[in-house]
């Protein structure tokens, strides 16, 4: 099962960076977002799946399941959405002004 997830999250990674390298602004925000997914999920495969009870203080269970890789992907997804969402917004914002997405134009020339 593992190794399907890690097929995956290769062929995420593989779209992410297409996306990250075509010249539209908005494939490009894509792109990022898709690869941090990719991430998230390379560490949630990575953490594996624990069985056992919750750590509480009045189980006598041996083994516990461990909750930080949860805990990191709770906390990437979250701040994936909100740069995700400003970035966005950035695009929207430099495509009202310069009315165009396409990074050759928006960079600029040389001779300015």
């Amino acid at each position: 099962m593992e190794t399907l997830i890690v097929i995956l999250v290769g062929i995420l990674v593989s779209i992410g960076t297409y996306l990250i390298l075509s010249k539209q602004l908005l494939r490009i925000v894509l792109g990022a977002s898709i690869v941090s997914h990719a991430v998230n999920l390379l560490i949630i495969t990575s953490g594996g799946l624990k069985k056992g009870s919750a750590p509480l203080l009045g189980e006598r269970e041996v083994g516990f399941a461990d909750a930080l890789p949860q805990a990191l992907i709770l906390t990437a997804i979250v701040i994936n959405f909100a740069v995700t969402a400003l970035v966005l917004v950035l695009c929207y914002r430099a495509y009202q002004h310069f009315r165009t997405d396409d990074m050759e134009q928006l960079r600029g020339h040389e001779n300015e």
